[in-house]
């Protein structure tokens, strides 16, 4: 009877297992919370589906299923690392976050904020469409690739000439590294969230796209309804007035969450 008590002690879980399990449980929760509106969440679904399979393979002894459920298992993995790319450079993104260093690398200064601030005024008043990320902590390189080169002061007329329609690089964001544009025309990924909210044009969803890869502050001015956006961490907030923009530049405030659902995306960064 001791010796099988004995052998039960594993049972008895130590303070180091408690911590080990808090952790495998918050980060299975930062996982699902991430994937939880993609197309990664099916797969994670049917994964569990395979499992349950191999279970029930195992238990009543068939051989074959067994067999095509390992190798997929082996190989799936690696075809998983691949199709979901996107999906897990936005977590590990996410993961890599954290609210009070982020606070210290906002933009410095008012220059900026106040010529970004001016220039969406206008380009507003206009009814140009435009979008702007504005850099922080995570580096926009590899989107500053797919567009032209600027390296330019930032000011709201450069801001404005770049978004005039039928300009050479109007159709796509403008990136901005410190007190400079970086580049113009550069292209941005589209989110992998789905959208319910039909009135939301394809700069729009660039914008959250960007937002849950990096921490930059994306503004987009729609050429539509004249509305000022601001997308950031993967959240949308509309209709932003001047004050609340040139607070969410400062690192005073960050975007509420906006209604988001279900639509497919494609296209050209156009609202």
């Amino acid at each position: 009877m001791m010796g099988i008590w004995e052998q039960l002690q594993f049972l008895r879980p130590g303070w180091t297992d408690l911590v080990e399990i808090l952790i495998v449980a918050f980060l299975l929760y930062r996982i699902l919370f991430v994937i939880q509106r993609t197309r990664a969440m099916q797969i994670v679904l049917g994964v569990v589906l395979l499992a349950v399979g191999y279970g029930l393979a195992r238990m009543l002894d068939l051989i074959l299923v067994r067999t095509l459920l390992e190798a997929a298992f082996q190989y799936g993995a690696i075809a998983a690392l691949v199709v979901f790319q996107p999906e897990l450079r936005a977590a590990l993104a996410r993961l890599g976050r954290n609210r009070m260093i982020r606070a210290f690398h906002r933009l410095e200064g008012t220059r900026v904020a106040e010529e970004v601030v001016d220039a969406t005024e206008r380009l507003a008043r206009a009814r140009h469409g435009a979008i702007i990320a504005i850099e922080q902590r995570a580096s926009l390189e590899e989107f500053a690739l797919t567009g032209s080169r600027v390296d330019a002061p930032v000011s709201a007329e450069m801001l404005v000439t770049i978004f005039t329609p039928y300009s050479p690089l109007h159709d796509g964001a403008v990136l901005v590294s410190g007190d400079r544009i970086r580049c113009a025309g550069a292209i941005l990924p589209l989110t992998q969230s789905s959208v319910q909210d039909r009135t939301l044009g394809t700069r729009h969803r660039a914008a959250l796209g960007l937002s849950e890869e990096t921490d930059a502050i994306v503004i987009v001015v729609s050429e539509e309804s004249s509305q000022v956006a601001v997308a950031q961490a993967g959240a949308l907030e509309r209709d932003v007035d001047p004050d609340r923009l040139r607070a969410i530049i400062s690192g005073q405030g960050a975007p509420e969450q906006a209604g988001v659902g279900d639509a497919s995306l494609s296209g050209a960064l156009t609202t």
